[in-house]
């Protein structure tokens, strides 16, 4: 539905977790029972969990404990990890940076030129944990690092943009051809960002095997305040959704929807599903692991940009190992832990014995949700009310 914003100006309304609520199902099903197994491409997840190709949450040792957990975990090729040998002294810099200076030392840590070398060496060092290796560049680096990334043994290719188009037009460098890019590659090829029905269309005939969903969501996400763009999770994966179900009845090939960005609770996680996805990538849940490499930090990967950062780094502490934010036991009560339980036991509730099935339950808009009748914990400042 449109409205006015003024004279002969139309604006339609879009809606984010806050605003939604799943309502429970007529016929209920046990947790235990529910299937959480889902495919990109040819790699098949236990659980449809994947962290985000930032520094602070991701690095090769990060990612073979996400893989060994049953999910996938993103190594970002434009980042510390192909510029530096010894990434821990740069993450104890970034770490010890006052607020107001982590921003101006992020851009000049990131001046070190990348070395493709270490592109192979952290693919390798992934290999070895023996779970599946996830590589993730800007499109600008695309047809140089993914040759290297294939040969040696990365299993999925990410190519991440703050907005990913197909038809981009530029004069002062070469435009990436993802049409070309996919079909000289092996391995499955994940693009993005979008938050289109027409975009995400036009991107699937690229070849992809699955599409990332959000502009700006993240918690060190900037892009929304310097740029003033974006479209709330729920309403940018429900479009992304049905780009998605159309391109299939018309060729038949799946390409799946990542929600990437935007949830920070196992509630928000699920309404990502109720809202179509067939995974979600999440950032800062993860970046409060003893696994994760930012020492408690996190922060965009649009921080280090040298003219326009559109990231920030931001403390999110450790609360938990890998395994008690996704499995529990919780030992926090705002839903940061037992992310799989929290969607396990909303599946049963809403009737979903898989993730298909969760992607039909059925939403209500519902700003009240967060707060109706939770005055004594937003008093007391505990679970909803923090």
């Amino acid at each position: 539905m449109a409205f006015f914003v003024g004279r002969d100006r139309e604006a339609r309304r879009a809606y984010g977790f806050d605003e939604i609520a799943l309502v429970p199902g007529a016929v209920t099903v046990n947790p235990e029972e529910v299937e959480l197994f889902t495919a990109i491409g040819s790699v098949k997840l236990e659980i449809p969990f994947m962290a985000s190709a930032m520094d602070g949450v991701v690095d090769s040792r990060f990612a073979v404990s996400m893989g060994k957990q049953g999910g996938l975990a993103v190594l970002n090729l434009d980042g510390i990890h192909s510029r530096y040998d010894n990434v821990d002294e740069v993450y104890e810099k970034i770490a010890a940076a006052p607020p107001e200076a982590a921003t101006e030392l992020v851009q000049k840590l990131y001046k070190e030129p990348v070395k493709e070398n270490l592109i192979a060496q952290r693919v390798k060092e992934i290999k070895k944990g023996g779970v599946a290796a996830a590589v993730s560049c800007i499109p600008m680096n695309a047809e140089k690092f993914a040759p290297i990334a294939q040969a040696a043994g990365a299993d999925l290719f990410f190519v991440q943009s703050t907005v990913a188009t197909v038809r981009h037009i530029a004069s002062k460098y070469k435009v990436v051809d993802l049409t070309q890019l996919i079909k000289s590659l092996k391995i499955p090829v994940v693009v993005g960002n979008t938050v289109s029905y027409s975009a995400c269309l036009e991107l699937m005939d690229t070849g992809c095997a699955a599409i990332l969903v959000g502009v700006g969501p993240g918690a060190a996400c900037t892009s929304r305040g310097v740029l003033g763009i974006g479209v709330p999770q729920v309403t940018a994966t429900v479009d992304c959704a049905a780009a998605r179900d159309f391109y299939f009845k018309k060729t038949g090939r799946y390409v799946s929807i990542i929600t990437d960005g935007g949830m920070n609770m196992g509630g928000e996680i699920c309404k990502a599903f109720a809202s179509g996805a067939d995974a979600v990538m999440v950032g800062s849940a993860f970046a409060r692991a003893k696994e994760a490499p930012g020492r408690g930090y996190h922060w965009g990967m649009a921080t280090p940009h040298h003219n326009l950062p559109r990231g920030t780094r931001i403390h999110v502490g450790t609360s938990g190992s890998l395994e008690e934010i996704l499995y529990g036991p919780a030992r926090t009560d705002d839903g940061t832990q037992n992310l799989v339980g929290a969607l396990r036991t909303c599946m049963g509730t809403v009737g979903a014995r898989n993730i298909k099935e969760m992607q039909l339950t059925e939403l209500i808009i519902a700003p009240a949700i967060q707060h109706e009748g939770k005055i004594f914990q937003k008093a007391q400042r505990v679970g909803m009310g923090k």
